[in-house]
């Protein structure tokens, strides 16, 4: 009699069907976790922080729902170190990770690897687009780069009023150069306004003729927080401000659109004080330094001036007596040279007079006849021996012209043969068996070629 499962069908031992293999929990939970591993290596998701915990490990447990589901999530202490914001309770994120599954308690769970508020996905893509658009129109350039004023007489400060990135430049600056003016154009730094406002803050500041340089500055914040300075507006108003512009937006890890359009880009606020604004006392310092070097370099001059003065008047003296005692070699080498110019005439006198003793000795016309017999003479034994050497090595070359007719491959081919070789590599084929179906072939005959494709083949 079949045993009955409680439900009232038969039994899985009875489905024969079915192998009976019996897998242990780790087992079975082992395969699911290899399944799901490899299915979701990494993935990108979006969802709703709850539940949010840090405990002593430093790593972070919290929850990603949405309004039908959620998954426990998990980011490691060092991950979450990276992060540019505080993630809380209620804050909707994108996240890219990987799901692991949890064998002890036999859950599964998403690993994150980097996490971000949702919404600023887009605004780094509009930050990339932008500033790819920009960098095409030369915007970017080092060549545009304008350098700084040593020493400007007076600053303007684009920033806000109200936060505490003017009183830190202004702190800074004074410190390193106490008589430096410095003026405040202030402008909204966040929010929607934001943007017309630094674009008409940069038009008043070049405004100003007695201001030789800008500085556009605002302090830390989220990526939506420098919206305003990853604009197009405020990017060309920088590029067309007639003064040089010091971007010194975020902390030194936050990059702008504003900091590539800029002159110079300083990493804080208060690093663009040390910046643009000289050390007073080092350039005292180096003025005395320098002052006292021209001296030391004027004093060292006029002795090197006053030394070589004496020497040439000395070195003047002995210069007379040198010229008195030219004058006396070159009347005695002029006299020398007369007497050796007449030597040299005298000799060449005599040496034309021998010279045409020999021609009239040698008579042109009489070598000219001797030399007609010797070539007559040299063109008839060339002749004879060229005819030799025709004669022998025709003697030679027509057994090898016979050789070389028999085994041209083009006189087998007049005979009705052919030649077939693979079009892709030239290679000429002698077995059906190196050639698969569909391969394009070239057919060599005695007058031209053909081009054919395999069909099929017999071995």
């Amino acid at each position: 009699m079949d045993s009955k499962t409680p439900s009232g069908g038969p039994s899985a031992s009875a489905d024969p069907a079915i192998p009976r293999t019996v897998l242990s929990v780790s087992q079975l939970t082992l395969k699911i976790k290899q399944l799901v591993e490899a299915a979701f290596e990494f993935i990108w998701i979006t969802g709703e922080i709850s539940n949010f915990k840090i405990p002593a490990s430093g790593h972070a447990y919290f929850t990603l729902k949405d309004a039908e589901a959620q998954i426990a999530a998990v980011m490691f202490r060092g991950v979450r170190r990276t992060l540019r914001f505080e993630p809380r309770d209620g804050l909707g994120v994108v996240g890219l990770g990987r799901i692991s599954v949890y064998p002890p308690r036999g859950t599964y769970q998403i690993i994150l690897e980097y996490l971000e508020p949702a919404g600023a996905g887009a605004l780094q893509q509009a930050f990339e687009a932008l500033k790819a658009k920009l960098a095409a129109e030369g915007l970017f350039d080092v060549v545009r780069k304008r350098p700084l004023p040593l020493l400007p007489r007076k600053i303007a400060v684009v920033t806000s009023a109200t936060g505490a990135v003017f009183h830190d430049i202004c702190h800074v600056a004074l410190r390193r150069f106490p008589s430096l003016a410095i003026q405040l154009v202030p402008t909204a730094v966040q929010g929607a306004a934001a943007v017309e406002a630094i674009v008409r803050a940069i038009a008043l500041a070049n405004r100003d003729a007695s201001a030789e340089l800008i500085i556009v500055a605002r302090g830390g914040g989220s990526l939506e927080d420098l919206q305003a300075f990853n604009s197009e507006p405020v990017a060309r108003a920088i590029a067309a401000s007639s003064l040089p512009v010091v971007s010194a937006v975020g902390h030194e890890t936050d990059y702008t659109i504003a900091d590539f359009v800029a002159d110079l880009r300083a990493p804080t606020p208060s690093a663009a004080a040390e910046i643009v604004v000289p050390m007073k006392s080092e350039l005292i310092g180096r003025i005395h330094h320098l002052v006292d070097r021209l001296h030391g370099r004027l004093r060292a001059r006029m002795n090197l001036y006053r030394a070589r003065i004496g020497e040439m008047a000395a070195r003047l003296n002995v210069t007379r007596r040198r010229i008195d005692e030219t004058r006396l070699r070159l009347d005695d080498m002029a006299a020398r040279m007369v007497r050796s110019l007449q030597q040299r005439f005298a000799y060449q006198r005599q040496r034309i007079r021998w010279i045409e003793a020999r021609l009239l000795a040698a008579h042109p016309r009489q070598r000219m006849a001797r030399m007609r017999e010797r070539l007559a003479a040299q063109t008839d034994h060339l002749v004879l021996a060229h005819r030799l050497f025709v004669a022998r090595r025709r003697q030679g070359l027509d057994p090898l012209v016979a050789r070389l007719t028999a085994l041209n491959p083009l006189a087998v081919l007049g005979r009705g043969y052919s030649i077939t070789r693979r079009l892709a590599d030239h290679c000429v084929v002698s077995d059906a068996g190196s050639v698969a179906a569909g391969t394009d072939v070239e057919i060599l005959l005695a007058r031209g070629r053909l081009k054919a494709r395999v069909t099929g083949k017999r071995d």
